[in-house]
């Protein structure tokens, strides 16, 4: 993933920023007392990006990946559109309370750019992807980077269709749907209005990104590492936010580790759980790597 990839990552601010005043009013008001839903997953599990992961001899990759993780943040779908049969293989393939947190097509997103031709794909997409049945997470949509608020009738229409049994989260990459505050308070209501999460992307070159405006009680994180020593700092961070942000009431938290070169996203997911483990008193499996989890490659 090389979206907001920079040359010298060292002599970026990573600070978190502060919440939107708003994130705590929705937490207040969506938060119940029920166990915490914590979900933590690569983007991917293809062996070649995932090196220093799979041991040597294995067989099949989705197989050992889920036997480790309890999810995948799952990027393939935004390629193509598979056939339901292929998501039955995938969900036989995982165990039982493994789940899926599948990208929308890029047809529907950057091609026809939610047009009034993309709700037959919409359809068929949906049809394909009710396969995962249970082990279906939230699934998201990301939009171009050129997508901009001269497409707010779109976002409506697409929003007012999107069937409320799908669990939804969008993540929007214009820079004027958040530094325009009277279009970033018209987004977050309508996502608000309609249970649907706003992505928080953490990635070094697109700060204003970081918005940190939860819009339902779900924290969807996408966090892009740059290969650097920084990362294993910055999920400290997050760790804590997460921390606040249960205390508040948020009972879901769905946390996707990239990097810009894959190879390191097991151990820093490793890391990453081993602190939530710690600190939030979770107890999600930590992952195998052929790496020590106190261990870095930097």
């Amino acid at each position: 993933m090389k979206f907001g990839k920079v040359e010298n990552p060292e002599l970026i601010d990573f600070t978190l920023p502060k919440d939107h005043p708003d994130t705590q009013v929705v937490l207040n008001r969506d938060g119940k007392k029920s166990p915490l839903n914590v979900y933590v997953g690569c983007a991917k599990w293809n062996r070649q990006d995932l090196k220093n992961f799979y041991p040597r001899g294995t067989k099949d990759e989705l197989e050992y990946y889920s036997s480790q993780f309890n999810c995948i943040e799952l990027n393939a779908t935004f390629y193509r559109i598979f056939p339901g049969e292929q998501y039955t293989k995938w969900y036989d393939k995982t165990p039982e309370k493994f789940k899926f947190f599948p990208k929308v097509s890029n047809d529907i997103s950057h091609l026809r750019r939610l047009n009034d031709a993309v709700y037959p794909i919409v359809d068929r997409y949906l049809e394909a992807t009710s396969n995962l049945k249970e082990k279906l997470g939230t699934i998201f949509l990301q939009m171009h980077n050129n997508f901009g608020p001269k497409n707010w009738d779109r976002v409506v229409r697409f929003v007012e269709y999107w069937p409320k049994e799908f669990p939804l989260a969008i993540e929007f990459r214009h820079t004027d749907w958040f530094n325009d505050e009277k279009v970033s308070e018209e987004l977050y209501h309508l996502l608000e209005s309609n249970g649907i999460a706003n992505v928080l992307v953490d990635t070094a070159g697109r700060r204003d990104m970081l918005h940190m405006r939860l819009t339902n009680n779900e924290a969807f994180v996408r966090y892009v590492g740059a290969n650097h020593q920084s990362d294993y700092d910055r999920i400290d961070d997050w760790i804590n936010r997460l921390s606040e942000w249960h205390s508040q009431g948020l009972n879901n938290i769905h946390f996707f580790v990239h990097q810009n070169m894959e190879l390191e996203s097991p151990l820093i997911s490793a890391k990453f759980i081993e602190r939530l483990n710690k600190k939030l008193g979770t107890n999600l499996k930590i992952p195998k790597t052929l790496h020590k989890t106190n261990d870095t490659l930097f």
